[in-house]
C-alpha cells in the first residue's frame, strides 16, 4: 500500500467513524462518499474534464494518485475537483483565517444620558462619543427617563437632537431617535 493510499483510507476510516458518532466533520465529500449520477468534472490544473459519473473521475483521481473532492454540492451537476484532499482543506482554511484577519470588527459603544444633564456633563459624554466613533465604533446614545420625567420625554428630545449636531463633523444619525420603553435611543455611525 502506497503513502497515499493509506492517507485516503485513514480520512475515509476518520470521517466513517465521525459520522456513527454523530458528527459530520466536514461538509465535504470524497471519494467513494459521492453518490451523484453524474458530476462535472475539474483537473488538478484547473481544466475542465466535462460531465461524467463519479466511477470514471474517481477512476481519474486514482490514475493521478490524489482524491475527488465534491466541491459545489448545490450546483447541477454537482461540481468535484481532483485534487489532493489534505492540500485542499489546508488551502482552505489558511484562506478563511486571512479572510477574518482582514474583516473589521465594528464594535456598538453605548453612552447614556439623562433628561436632567448639566452641558459640562453632556460635553464630557460627547467628548466620549468622539473618542468612540474616529476609532471606528458605531455608538448608541440612549436618554433614560425615571419616575416623572417619563411625563416630559417629549420635551427632551432636544438633548440628543444637540448631542447629534455637536457631531455633525465626524458623525452621522444612523438611526433617529426613537422611543423604547422608558428610553430613547439613538444611534450615530462615522461619516464616509
Amino acid at each position: 500500500m502506497t503513502q497515499t493510499e493509506v492517507d485516503r483510507y485513514a480520512i475515509h476510516f476518520f470521517y466513517m467513524v465521525s459520522i456513527e458518532e454523530g458528527k459530520a466533520i466536514s461538509e465535504l465529500f470524497i471519494n467513494e462518499q459521492i453518490r451523484d449520477k453524474e458530476v462535472r468534472v475539474i483537473g488538478e490544473d484547473g481544466e475542465q474534464l466535462g460531465i461524467m459519473s463519479p466511477k470514471e473521475a474517481l477512476k481519474l483521481a486514482e490514475e493521478a494518485g490524489v482524491d475527488l473532492v465534491k466541491i459545489a454540492p448545490t450546483a447541477k451537476p454537482p461540481v468535484c475537483k481532483i485534487v489532493d484532499y489534505g492540500k485542499f482543506k489546508y488551502e482552505q482554511t489558511r484562506k478563511e483565517k486571512e479572510a477574518k484577519k482582514k474583516q473589521k470588527v465594528i464594535e456598538i459603544k453605548e453612552i447614556r444620558l439623562s433628561p436632567n444633564i448639566d452641558t459640562n456633563d453632556l460635553n464630557t459624554k460627547i467628548n466620549a462619543a468622539k473618542k468612540f466613533i474616529t476609532k471606528g465604533d458605531r455608538v448608541k446614545v440612549t436618554l433614560r427617563f425615571r419616575g416623572r420625567e417619563m411625563a416630559h420625554m417629549n420635551s427632551s428630545k432636544h438633548i440628543l437632537d444637540d448631542f447629534a449636531q455637536a457631531l455633525a463633523d465626524i458623525a452621522v444619525v444612523e438611526k433617529a431617535p426613537k422611543v423604547e420603553g422608558r428610553s430613547m435611543t439613538m444611534f450615530l455611525a462615522e461619516k464616509r
